[in-house]
């Protein structure tokens, strides 16, 4: 289904006729960086006194509240959300009901819709200004994806980051289009056969991870005009919602911008350049944050693992931070755990309850700590072969990093850059692996010294050499029999 078009110059019109408000802002084609905002005089805040720059009615927020609203307005629209939305289930509170909507408006602005699907709103129109490529992973080609091999967006090797969402994709785009097939004039434009395709829909999951903010009271929410204010850290603006429940754009204390200059907000300074590059395209060189998340598998060999995954309760990773030192930390509450045995003291039982209910309880030295798992590295702190654990969870945190420095230096020798492929598709991929790379190599160097002093404690020596002895007594009691 072709997507409509709304020219930039009508946008001030559109505004107008739908109450949002500008005050020294306008919206602008931005060499390099698309639309954003740019100042139409010398713009300065010393105090609190200047008024928002830009101001978006509370109706045109598209938000939970939005979704209720329309719906009760949208006949239609509420029997497609009823058949097909507001799945509990969802990873994100409603994700799938927002990716609907913005169906709908697809669907409604395309010259290809032939109308009995009631009226379009604000958004129809809006919706035609949205853009129609988007340079996050999930709309690469299978070539360009290549290019985050042994990075932390293609990490695990049964679920990368970047397969898995696409995988999530497919699954529910194929569970909306079944949940149609009861729906006529629905089934007809989305079911097997119609005119939106599954690229459709990884495109609006696009739209809306890149486009989405977090409103102080709405929530997660898209804002249109808004969504135009480009990134940058530190930003020269700000958003809020005031008393009418308005989303507002502040200049910044401080903010000095000259006519024609940009403003930007900063769309989380916190943010991983694997974060940024996944949810919207690019990675911010001068962001301070510097982080990697990796998933943690369980050791095939170990009896427990399933009880330990059970009773921890969420995906187990791998959080390796920078510090304003260039000293990173690592924190993996799941290896600590995972590093424990019944000879250590840990156990599992299952506890039946008075009206016949059972749960499954974890126990270390007899005590019930199955709310604590993920601070065992805390509870095991005085043990007497702590440092023997410590030596285990940095052994297993170590091999997790030098494989993927085994891996990125792998893809370095081999991958090959076809002409196909978009420089700024290229450039995020190196930046990417640049800033990774550089992180792994300080904490392996630091885990490394540590794993040295460990071997040398005596407590450790002490343990190594009596389960030495103990192999080798077993080994020779075997022979001689």
């Amino acid at each position: 289904m072709q997507r409509g078009r709304f020219p930039l110059a009508e946008l001030p019109t559109w505004c107008m006729l739908n109450n949002i408000t500008f005050a020294g802002v306008r919206v602008a084609d931005i060499e390099g960086r698309g639309l954003g905002l740019v100042a139409e005089k010398h713009l300065r805040r010393e105090n609190d006194e200047l008024p928002a720059l830009l101001t978006i009615p509370k109706e045109l927020i598209l938000s939970a509240a939005t979704l209720d609203g329309y719906a009760k307005e949208s006949k239609d629209f509420r029997e497609l959300l009823d058949a097909a939305g507001r799945q509990v289930e969802n990873p994100a509170p409603y994700w799938g009901d927002i990716l609907l909507f913005l169906l709908a408006q697809f669907i409604l602005s395309s010259p290809d819709y032939k109308g009995g699907l009631g009226a379009s709103t604000a958004w129809t129109q809006y919706f035609k200004l949205l853009p129609t490529e988007i340079p996050v992973p999930t709309m690469w080609s299978e070539s360009e994806l290549s290019l985050l091999r042994g990075t932390s967006l293609e990490a695990s090797s049964y679920e990368p980051a970047v397969s898995a969402k696409l995988i999530a994709l497919e699954r529910e785009f194929n569970r909306v289009r079944d949940a149609v097939t009861q729906l006529q004039r629905w089934n007809e434009l989305v079911g097997i056969g119609g005119g939106i395709t599954l690229n459709d829909w990884i495109l609006l999951d696009a739209i809306y991870r890149s486009r989405s903010l977090a409103l102080p009271n709405s929530g997660e929410s898209m804002v249109p005009c808004l969504d135009l204010v480009n990134h940058s850290s530190p930003a020269t603006a700000y958003f809020e919602e005031n008393a009418q429940d308005e989303a507002v754009l502040l200049l910044t204390k401080g903010a000095n911008l000259l006519e024609r200059e940009e403003l930007t907000i900063d769309y989380g300074h916190d943010k991983s350049a694997a974060e940024m590059l996944f949810s919207y395209g690019f990675i911010d060189s001068t962001s301070p944050a510097k982080n990697i998340v990796l998933p943690v598998e369980s050791m095939d060999d170990d009896p427990l693992a399933k009880a330990k995954l059970y009773v921890f309760g969420s995906a187990p990773n791998l959080k390796i931070v920078d510090s304003d030192t260039g000293i990173p930390r690592w924190d993996a509450p799941f290896v600590h755990l995972m590093c424990l045995n019944d000879e250590d003291g840990l156990c599992f039982k299952v506890l039946q309850e008075t009206d016949g209910s059972q749960h499954l309880r974890m126990f270390w030295q007899d005590l019930d700590v199955t709310e604590e798992a993920e601070n065992m590295e805390i509870i095991i702190r005085g043990h007497k072969l702590c440092r023997i654990f410590r030596l285990r969870a940095i052994t297993v945190v170590l091999g997790m990093i030098q494989r993927q420095l085994e891996a990125l230096a792998t893809v370095d020798e081999k991958v090959i850059l076809v002409e196909s492929e978009r420089p700024h598709i290229q450039q995020a991929a190196s930046q990417l692996k640049t800033v990774e790379k550089d992180l792994f190599k300080r904490i392996h160097q630091l885990l490394e010294h540590e794993q040295t002093e460990l071997f040398q404690d005596e407590s450790v020596t002490t343990y190594l050499a009596a389960m030495n002895g103990t192999q080798q007594d077993s080994t020779d009691d075997e022979d001689f029999s």
